[in-house]
């Protein structure tokens, strides 16, 4: 008997069986719904909409109104009671479906900052970098002679060559070419083959 308790009994630690349904879950596609309820929120807010709500309130009074009595189905006397739910039905859907909208549309806005803020991390790097690379670029220029460095310099060279050290500036001539000692001894001279020596 204790078994039995025991086998029937279900600790917390065991789901439960889900229930079953009488009507199925109603299971709308998000999109395709909530691209309904923006093309009807978007709607709400055009003039054309608000122009087709007075026509459709001004002939709702007018009928009301001056019809005859027979044929009115909303009383003036309690204050166009029917109007009234009717509005109120329409207010009371119109803030859901703006509101569904709004949603929407503040994922989508979520979605694009992300998006920018990506490209501008993305832009900030690549300028870092750009930025880095022309550092470097100027900081090798400057160990690049230039045509007025290697100018001035080679002046100066020439000016320390003209000066001696006791101050008189020597005379550049041109050299004369030097006859061979006798110490020197000649090299004899190797005829081409196949040619006769000249004498």
């Amino acid at each position: 008997m204790v078994e039995k308790i025991r086998s029937n009994s279900r600790g917390l630690d065991t789901p439960r069986e889900a229930r079953k349904r009488i009507l199925p879950r109603l299971r709308p596609n998000p999109d395709r719904f909530g691209s309904g309820t923006e093309n009807i929120a978007r709607f709400m807010g055009t003039p054309q909409f608000l122009f087709y709500m007075t026509v459709f309130v001004a002939v709702w009074l007018t009928w009301n109104t001056v019809a005859p009595a027979n044929l009115r189905f909303d009383s003036a006397a309690l204050g166009f009671t029917a109007l009234t739910l009717m509005l109120s039905l329409q207010a009371s859907y119109a803030a859901p479906l703006l509101l569904l909208a709004q949603n929407r549309q503040d994922d989508r806005d979520r979605v694009s900052m992300r998006e920018d803020r990506h490209r501008a991390e993305r832009n900030l790097s690549d300028t870092e970098y750009l930025t880095r690379e022309i550092a470097e670029l100027r900081i090798a220029l400057r160990e690049v002679a230039t045509r007025d460095y290697v100018r001035s310099e080679l002046r100066s060279v020439l000016e320390e060559l003209l000066e001696t050290t006791d101050g008189q500036e020597l005379t550049l001539q041109k050299r004369k070419p030097r006859k061979p000692s006798e110490n020197t001894v000649a090299m004899p001279k190797v005829q081409p083959a196949g040619r006769k020596p000249v004498r």
